[in-house]
């Protein structure tokens, strides 16, 4: 950050009294700007044993599926975030969201939170961020196209939990070069 979004004036790094670590201070008018991590939800959209899943319309990843996902917004909690990006982007309705997955991931600053969920009615179709929406049995999910390792890794354990019957939440951190 180059410029307090306050009042206009420079701003430089430095360590505020009383913290840890540094921070985008205002020059002029001394606002301390705090840069959090983002916060990544998103949906397994289950339907009688297929999972709806999604190829990418947009970057990174353009044209590999993946599962519908997304920066969670202000004022929304991380299950609505997770809904609405489901409705967004494969215009399904997610039925009881319950949390599932957790992946902190500080070397980007990002934590995602994902959620089972039903599809109501089994009804879906494309959003403006998707090529295509399909309903995919396990069994024929495109492994060597999937955009993301944090998907390959979910889509797998989600598959394993199933045979069991059993969906603990699971937490895990993603260091850098890990894949």
């Amino acid at each position: 950050m180059r410029f307090c979004p306050d009042c206009g004036a420079t701003t430089e790094r430095r360590i505020p009294e009383d913290d840890d670590r540094e921070r985008d201070i205002c020059s002029k008018c001394s606002t301390i700007h705090y840069h959090n991590p983002k916060v990544i939800v998103g949906c397994i959209p289950e339907h009688q044993g297929k999972i709806l899943m999604c190829k990418r319309a947009i970057e990174p990843r353009y044209g590999l599926w993946t599962l519908p996902a997304g920066f969670m917004e202000n004022s929304e909690t991380t299950a609505e975030g997770a809904a609405r990006e489901t409705w967004e982007e494969a215009a399904a309705i997610a039925t009881e969201p319950t949390l599932y997955r957790i992946f902190d991931v500080p070397h980007i600053s990002q934590v995602y939170m994902f959620y089972r969920c039903g599809v109501e009615g089994g009804r879906y179709g494309v959003g403006p961020e998707s090529l295509e929406t399909e309903l995919v049995l396990p069994e024929n999910i495109r492994w060597d196209e999937l955009a993301f390792p944090v998907v390959r890794e979910l889509l797998k354990e989600f598959i394993e939990d199933s045979h069991r019957g059993e969906f603990p939440v699971r937490h895990s951190v993603i260091s850098l070069g890990r894949r």
